[in-house]
């Protein structure tokens, strides 16, 4: 087992070569996965509201 003052120069050492994202991109990723996440919703309602006006014909098709 390492010697706990070594371990948390190691995590220091390490933290260090992180390269942070700056603002901007941060802010430019968030508004990046609210648009797709919006465009998926729209499409999946657009397919759902497709597969259940289908099955409501063919079920009224069948059942008259």
């Amino acid at each position: 087992m390492a010697n706990p003052v070594q371990f948390i120069s190691q995590v220091r050492g390490e933290l260090g070569k992180i390269t942070w994202p700056t603002r901007r991109e941060v802010v430019t990723t968030t508004i990046m996965v609210f648009i797709l996440a919006s465009l998926a919703a729209v499409f999946f309602f657009l397919v759902d509201l497709l597969i259940k006006t289908g099955l409501s014909t063919v079920i009224n098709l069948v059942g008259s």
